[in-house]
């Protein structure tokens, strides 16, 4: 943009120079205002170019074309049941990846039991970290948690100087975030907190003032608050003591509860103060991508539309992040699109879908058939 202004006593020209690093440039030529309404002419221009900076700028960057890390986790026990032969060291369930891609986002996997080096050479490729809900234990080594506390780490660090690098939690994911910030020990900052149903929210009175919320429609909250169209399907939960009693209430900002089968009022969604993470005790991907009768997710259109919301949210978070491969065959070396998913639901499992992953280049769909007759009971384990 280019402003020229002209008196017989003062030239000023305004240029706004647009690129990644977005640069601004005011030339004042020549004497010098005459007068209070040439001097408010003046400041408007600048004014005008300053808001044309700061508004055109933060379209111009934003990244449209995000890839999100999903982080994978050891098998649960009914999973491992399924594919005993493979040596499957970890799996995504499918839905969580179809989430993100239906946000505008591509996925690529994070592996478990792997060095600080290589969390650190792919989140700098990255554009944020998904860290999902799942059936894991957070004592296992070089499993779910310790992957995790790499992510958690490496992530502070980027923010801390200045990269902007978000990550966001899913039920044992989001459990996994307040445990990380607790500082892990042998007693974990969690309680036992019993929920397998489907719930509304109850915000807190600043909730408005948060990032996660800001910006959502009255319709999102007035559904989120008066329909149960959150599913819930964990044993563990994160109440409000449990950020007082490790002196996290500074870094984490509540912004809303649910209450539990036994009416416990427990944290259902957070975020941090400093950081770009974010957390939700419930599974938003569960309404649109699976379907076990039995778990009775909601499928409506208020229950789609409103828990869509938090994907789209947090891609348009990582958006802000401007990591990307060095080239478009190392891109699509580690994209999700390499492995193929296994229709895990006839199985019995409550995900439609899952990716398998280590050893490497197993092509699964071809081992369905052969699973089949090895169908047993479904068993239900923690945080589904």
């Amino acid at each position: 943009m280019h402003v020229r202004y002209k008196s017989s006593l003062y030239n000023i020209k305004i240029c706004v120079y647009n690129d990644v690093t977005s640069v601004i440039f005011i030339w004042l030529v020549g004497g010098s205002p005459e007068g209070w309404l040439e001097m408010l002419t003046i400041k408007a221009l600048i004014l005008t170019a300053y808001v044309y900076y700061c508004e055109g700028t933060s379209r111009a960057v934003l990244n449209d074309r995000p890839i999100i890390g999903v982080l994978s986790q050891e098998q649960s026990k009914h999973l491992h049941s399924k594919f005993p032969d493979e040596n499957y060291t970890s799996y995504i369930a499918a839905s969580y990846v179809k989430h993100v891609e239906a946000a505008g986002a591509r996925v690529v996997p994070i592996l478990i039991g792997k060095n600080r080096k290589y969390y650190e050479d792919l989140m700098k490729k990255i554009n944020g970290v998904f860290l999902p809900g799942g059936a894991t234990f957070f004592n296992q080594s070089n499993g779910f948690a310790d992957a995790g506390q790499h992510i958690y780490e490496i992530a502070q660090g980027m923010n801390r100087s200045g990269d902007y690098f978000p990550i966001f939690g899913t039920c044992l994911g989001f459990e996994l975030l307040i445990i990380l910030a607790s500082g892990r020990g042998e007693k974990e900052n969690r309680v036992k907190c019993y929920s397998f149903r489907n719930l509304s929210l109850n915000f807190t009175n600043d909730f408005r003032s948060s990032k996660m919320f800001k910006d959502a429609t009255e319709d999102i909250i007035r559904i989120l608050e008066t329909e149960d169209i959150t599913v819930n399907a964990h044993q563990f939960c994160i109440l409000d003591q449990n950020l007082k009693s490790h002196n996290l209430t500074k870094d984490w900002r509540v912004t809303s509860h649910s209450k539990d089968d036994n009416g416990t009022s427990f944290i259902a969604t957070i975020e941090h103060t400093r950081y770009p993470f974010y957390g939700v005790q419930f599974h938003p991907e569960k309404i649109a991508y699976e379907w076990k009768a039995s778990k009775n997710y909601p499928h409506t259109m208020n229950a789609l539309h409103t828990n869509r919301y938090f994907m789209d949210f947090f891609v348009s978070e990582c958006r802000k992040n401007y990591h990307r491969f060095p080239s478009t065959k190392e891109e699509n070396d580690y994209l999700i699109y390499k492995y193929v998913p296994v229709f895990t639901g006839e199985l019995g499992s409550s995900y439609q879908q899952c990716y398998f992953f280590e050893p490497r280049g197993v092509d699964t769909k071809y081992n369905l058939d052969l699973l089949k007759d090895k169908h047993d009971s479904y068993y239900r384990t923690d945080l589904y």
